[in-house]
């Protein structure tokens, strides 16, 4: 694997994935989780003098007393071996296997060892392995071949990896478990099996529509995709075959990009619903109102043409964040309340549907969603929060009922304060223009970062006062009133309408909707971006959009503020290539007036 010595695991460091989560500098597995997982291995291999907290090593000595652990190469029909981590349990009973295709790092199956042991405490075989491409060269958790990124060859291995599964484990039933990439083939290979043999499907910050996840509303999510490049283990010309390569290098240049749509819709478990549903698979889904890598609405599309038994968990945070801990290595006594959660569903469907165990499983509502921000916090030393009260969560029987109405707020030019309002009655006849093509105070946040920070009790504020006004719009509302404690329960995904002209043939705009405190700190409840191109410069042109989902109760007394600029460091932006600014108008014109409709629950 590597010469650096087995490290050492103490409860520090398990405090550490408690309390922090699964990434680390940059776009990184935090070396914490990496850290248990090798000490993990290197204990269930029979190295001596690997030093593990009492709850891991008691964990390790029960999985060696009920099962026999190997790491097999599994041959797929090209030639290709996969690297695979298997647990067989030793008695002769028929029990189910849960197979694990590893998320999108560059260490395979190794960072999620700890989840793998807890399964097969519950009675579970396990076998979890690398999808081709993935992993650093020397590794054992590496696999040969390309990266496929959810393509034909990857649904091919998959079933490859059931026909091993069958044959050395004779499992009595077969379910996928995936986090991240693994959750897309998981739903993949279940759609695709020739003979239909995947029972049950658990997919984990997971994906809907991949093409429009990474290029939406004409905008691309460079960010994602140059940290998904970044993350295989190796250089693109390695990782990637070159019809990849080019495929990839179109995307971060603005080429040829109705071919690489055609490409990620191939590889989007929507494109396949009505195979996932003539099969009657169970699937449990799970995803993040901030998600930076596959944002929540195409998920949402995704559930509500699924026909089959379902489940769909919606939390605050981003990628990775809910469930990270749990599968990483949570031991009792260190989460705060909720923070298992995340894994302990996942695990009860499951049970329910590979085991047959009769839990709760049927009775479960079709949605469980998270409201931004409920939680209860204290202050601890280092400067942040430790949640002792878990953010409320709402059931609902389909993601249809979570929206009940709607509010329709008008944008208004440039008031005293140099801001527009939002207002209840239509306003047309201005127009109001900003700089475009400069990076502002008003950003989405960091690329997973900021949301595994929210997921963790430190939502990101913004000075609100101290938004460029001369490169960004503002418009907001006066401090709202309600029944009780909250003003406007935000359910579901807002609608932007406006009447954009720009000086050169092309404009984007983000949409940003923040709550507005008080003491005019600001939180960001959602955004999206828009990128109209084959303008006429100087002609209008009319806009709507969606920004993401959210379950946002909006505190008496905040305001709502709409704010529209041109650049997010997470998306390219149309003017890249020119040398200056240029400029962006939105105005309001009778029949098409600009507004924000809000929806409500």
């Amino acid at each position: 694997m590597t010469s650096d010595p087995t490290p050492l695991v103490t409860e520090a460091t398990l405090t550490d994935i408690a309390t922090n989560g699964i990434w680390g500098p940059g776009h990184s597995v935090s070396r914490s989780v990496v850290d248990v997982s090798r000490a993990l291995l290197a204990s269930l291999q029979g190295e001596e003098g690997v030093e593990l907290p009492p709850e891991l090593s008691e964990l390790v000595a029960e999985v060696q007393r009920i099962a026999t652990i190997t790491l097999p190469r599994i041959t797929t029909y090209d030639g290709v071996r996969l690297s695979a981590f298997r647990i067989q349990l030793k008695d002769d009973a028929p029990h189910p296997v849960v197979i694990v295709p590893a998320g999108w790092n560059p260490f395979g199956w190794l960072p999620f060892l700890y989840a793998y042991l807890r399964l097969a405490q519950r009675g579970y075989h396990v076998l979890a392995y690398s999808p081709r491409g993935i992993g650093i060269e020397g590794w054992p958790s590496t696999s040969e071949g390309f990266v496929d990124v959810a393509g034909p060859n990857d649904w091919a291995d998959g079933s490859y990896v059931i026909d091993y599964a069958q044959q050395s484990l004779r499992p009595g039933r077969i379910g996928f478990l995936g986090e991240s990439y693994g959750s897309g083939i998981s739903q993949l290979v279940a759609a695709h099996d020739p003979a239909g043999r995947v029972d049950a499907v658990v997919a984990l910050s997971t994906w809907g529509n991949l093409a429009g996840s990474l290029y939406n509303n004409g905008t691309r999510h460079l960010e994602a995709v140059q940290a998904l490049i970044d993350f295989t283990g190796g250089p693109l010309e390695s990782k990637f075959d070159e019809r990849a390569q080019q495929l990839l290098k179109d995307f971060l240049s603005g080429r040829n990009l109705d071919e690489v749509v055609e490409w990620g819709t191939e590889r989007s478990p929507a494109t396949y619903v009505d195979q996932t549903n003539a099969r009657g698979i169970p699937t449990f889904i799970s995803n993040t109102w901030h998600e930076t890598l596959f944002p929540v609405n195409p998920v949402l599309d995704l559930f509500e043409r699924l026909t089959v038994p379902k489940r769909l968990n919606l939390w605050i945070g981003d990628h990775g964040a809910p469930e990270g801990p749990g599968l990483a290595g949570l031991v009792p006594g260190v989460p705060f309340p909720g923070l298992a959660e995340p894994t302990r569903e996942a695990y009860a469907w499951l049970d329910h549907h590979l085991l047959g165990i009769d839990n709760d499983v049927p009775n479960w509502p079709a949605v469980n969603s998270q409201s931004m921000f409920t939680y209860s916090t204290v202050a601890i030393p280092g400067g942040t929060n430790l949640i002792t009260v878990p953010a409320r969560r709402e059931t609902y029987a389909s993601w249809h009922e979570v929206t009940t109405g709607s509010e329709a707020w008008y944008l208004t030019g440039a008031g005293d304060t140099g801001d527009g309002s939002l207002t209840d009655k239509p306003a047309v006849g201005w127009s109001r223009d900003f700089e475009a093509g400069a990076l502002t105070s008003s950003v989405a946040g960091e690329l997973l970062k900021a949301g595994q920070r929210e997921w963790f009790g430190n939502p990101s504020t913004y000075k609100f006062a101290e938004f460029e006004r001369d490169q960004l719009l503002v418009w907001s509302t006066g401090p709202l009133t309600g029944s009780g404690e909250v003003a406007r329960r935000i359910r579901g995904a807002a609608t932007v309408r406006l009447t954009v002209r720009s000086s050169v043939d092309a404009a984007t705009l983000v949409a940003y909707l923040y709550d507005v405190a008080p003491d005019a700190t600001a939180r960001l409840i959602t955004h999206e971006p828009y990128t109209a191109a084959d303008l006429t410069p100087e002609v209008d042109t009319n806009l709507v959009w969606l920004l993401q989902a959210v379950s946002y109760d909006l505190p008496v007394g905040h305001r709502l503020a709409l704010v529209i600029n041109s650049r997010d460091p997470l998306y390219s932006y149309a003017g890249s290539d020119l040398p200056a600014l240029t400029t962006t108008t939105v105005s309001s014109v009778s029949e098409n007036e600009a507004l924000l409709r809000l929806p409500l629950g």
